[in-house]
């Protein structure tokens, strides 16, 4: 079996030219309805992002030709979402749930003739990255594949899709609620990640039927097909689990998102950040720490915050959006798309809201609100002030309460 190795992170990896596909489908179009949400699965996030833009991310590093997102329950939501993150995508809407064979249909209907290869993945993977598509398309093509599937080996298969090999080969996957007994016991899951021959896609899906114990048109079916064709069909093995596993509802979410804020912290504090208690900080996948940052207990570093060398955040600190300069120090508060200049302090129980501004060497003392604001370098703003689009000169000590 062929593996692929565990990225530290959820990211694409560097991808050369020869990793070009005609197109990639994601599907999205499920209805999520274990999320129990108003809003789409999708949408939902993991270290700070959406599960749908690491799928896309994913997707893009294989620079495919076509990039088409199926889109179904709660879709307004979801093509608002793409509009922003990713206007270039091409849409398909999945009217009627009819199982995955139907969501691929609907995805290549859009994009008329298309020849080479197809990769389907899916829009609540987070995990997956650009590498492990990657290492698909590679062993695919070394192997003079028609069909490659990622697998993965779990120690509780349980309401996957077990991979049924002869040999180095495979001859079929079958559903949880459709497979014996002996079958129930194989570990080898299907992710229902695939790189596909356009040919051999488009023969199966043509030819599928929904003879199964949910009526539905099943993606895995066009493997038999393929098969009885005498067409060649082989598994790419994922070491890293956590790459193959989907969200279905809160409990996987929380699961996912401690799995990634563990890989994220790890990554930083290799990369020279010194993280006190990892279990209780939280880093999202938009931030940059410079080396000899340093992060107490309870802190949670936000959206796109950059924080320069030296800086101490924290303990029980939460910075959203925002800038901190060398050397600051903000503690126990909470900042907002703001900027904290180098050697400046903040706090304890200082919250900076939206457009606040703090000079170098400046003093924002404790229990102070801000917004809108600049604070002056070497300023001093006591205790107990709240201050609103205001600006304090450079070396003021001291403000009245506005």
């Amino acid at each position: 079996m062929t593996s692929q190795s565990a990225s530290a992170q959820s990211s694409p990896g560097t991808v050369d030219d020869s990793a070009h596909v005609s197109a990639v489908v994601v599907l999205a179009a499920g209805g999520g309805t274990r999320m129990k949400s108003s809003t789409s699965k999708l949408l939902h996030h993991v270290g700070g992002r959406s599960m749908l833009s690491y799928a896309l991310e994913a997707a893009s590093a294989l620079d495919p030709e076509h990039l088409v997102v199926v889109v179904g329950h709660q879709r307004e939501q979801v093509l608002d979402h793409l509009r922003d993150v990713a206007p270039h995508v091409v849409t398909a809407v999945q009217e009627e749930q009819r199982g995955t064979g139907h969501a691929v249909q609907c995805g290549l209907a859009t994009l008329g003739d298309v020849s080479g290869e197809i990769v389907v993945t899916y829009g609540d993977v987070p995990m997956l990255d650009g590498e492990t598509l990657l290492g698909l398309v590679t062993d695919h093509r070394t192997h003079g594949n028609r069909i490659t599937v990622l697998t993965a080996l779990v120690d509780d298969p349980t309401g996957y899709g077990r991979v049924l090999r002869e040999g180095d080969q495979v001859v079929g996957i079958v559903e949880q609620r459709d497979a014996t007994d002996e079958q129930r016991t194989i570990r080898e899951i299907n992710s229902g990640i695939y790189v596909f021959d356009a040919a051999t896609l488009g023969h199966g899906l043509a030819n599928l039927r929904a003879d199964n114990s949910q009526g539905e048109l099943y993606l895995t079916d066009v493997i038999g097909i393929a098969r009885e064709r005498g067409e060649r069909v082989g598994a790419f093995v994922c070491d890293d689990v956590w790459q193959t596993e989907g969200i279905n509802d809160r409990v996987q979410l929380a699961a996912m998102n401690r799995e990634m804020n563990r890989r994220i912290v790890e990554r930083w504090m290799r990369e020279g950040v010194t993280v006190l208690d990892p279990q209780t900080t939280w880093i999202h996948d938009g931030v940059d720490l410079a080396p000899d940052v340093t992060l107490l207990p309870g802190t949670h570093v936000e959206g796109a915050t950059s924080v320069a060398v030296g800086a101490t955040i924290g303990p029980d600190t939460t910075l959203l959006d925002c800038e901190v300069g060398e050397d600051a120090t903000i503690v126990r508060s909470h900042c907002q798309l703001s900027v904290v200049g180098a050697r400046a302090s903040v706090g304890p129980y200082a919250v900076l809201r939206p457009g606040t501004e703090v000079g170098p060497g400046a003093r924002v003392g404790s229990f102070v609100e801000t917004l809108a604001t600049r604070i002056g370098e070497g300023a001093t703003v006591p205790a107990l002030t709240h201050l609103a689009d205001t600006e304090v000169p450079a070396g003021a000590v001291g403000s009245p309460p506005v």
